[in-house]
């Protein structure tokens, strides 16, 4: 077994699909398989359950997951050490952020980067930003913009880029949601709303309407994982909803929707790149570490 049979198995452990993994890794799926038999071979043990329908991971297959990923981020450590001039810093770097902080954040940091490490590659991922620290966490990448939890763990280091403030949001079209503004008051128990599954915008509108508005239970229309998929949502006349102005201001449909004043300002919450702590002295961890301060 060698460092090769590593990258395989870790790719296949995420992608849980043969094809995939074959095909990105420039091999043959037969040849994919075999590999993985002579490796559960030399372990004695499977390390995949599969058939016609899913390809899972066996108990010992999670174990050796966890073997894996720490050997074979300590080969890539030692390889990135042997680079004596910084200026030819090389390998893989993983890093995930929202759709919107692709284009809202991203790009001046990765640019300030690639002027000092041009050779590294960059593995982006994105996603529902509630996710990003989890990610981080379970080394599925190495970096992530996401908010600062109130409760930041203490193996994670956090840099602040940004403070993010949230707008609520309502359609322009005639609709239930703008019937019910033009009351007066307005009832927003009957008001609906569409969610994110989960983060910083879903407990700042939770908050507000239980605080300001003496709401526990709102008429939820829909709860969506991401911000971006929300503001079209809105725009068709849905609900309303509450996001980060980046959000709001990068839609493509931004204009098809109207910020509603608030009498009481949600709180904007910080946006950062987080990492854990204990990487934080691998070259090119450190490295993109060291452009953000």
């Amino acid at each position: 077994m060698d460092f090769n049979d590593l990258k395989l198995f870790l790719h296949l452990s995420e992608s849980k699909n043969f094809s995939k993994t074959a095909v990105q890794n420039h091999m043959s799926t037969s040849t994919l398989s075999r590999q993985i038999q002579r490796m559960e071979e030399e372990l004695g043990e499977p390390l995949f359950l599969r058939d016609n329908r899913r390809v899972a991971l066996t108990d010992c297959g999670e174990k050796f997951q966890i073997f894996a990923k720490q050997n074979w981020y300590q080969w890539q450590q030692f390889k990135q050490q042997l680079q004596i001039d910084k200026t030819q810093l090389s390998g893989e770097l993983r890093l995930f952020c929202s759709v919107t902080a692709s284009y809202s954040h991203l790009p001046k940091i990765i640019e300030k980067f690639r002027t000092h490490y041009p050779f590294v590659e960059i593995k982006l991922m994105t996603g529902d930003p509630a996710s990003a620290l989890g990610l981080v966490q379970s080394q599925t990448v190495d970096l992530a913009i996401a908010g600062k939890p109130d409760n930041l763990p203490s193996s994670i280091a956090f840099h602040k880029i940004d403070d993010l403030e949230l707008s609520l949001i309502a359609p322009r079209i005639a609709c239930p949601a703008t019937y019910l503004l033009q009351q007066n008051p307005i009832d927003w128990q009957q008001m609906p709303f569409i969610f994110p599954e989960q983060g910083h915008a879903r407990q700042r509108i939770e908050y507000w309407l239980n605080v300001h508005k003496k709401i526990k239970h709102p008429k939820i229309y829909a709860t969506v994982a991401g911000h971006e998929g929300i503001v079209p949502m809105v725009a068709l006349g849905c609900g309303l909803a509450m996001l980060p102005d980046a959000v709001i201001k990068n839609s493509p449909i931004g204009s098809q929707v109207s910020i509603f004043q608030l009498d009481n300002p949600v709180a904007p919450f910080e946006l950062g790149v987080c990492v854990q702590k204990k990487y934080l002295q691998q070259p090119l961890i450190r490295a993109f570490w060291e452009t953000l301060e």
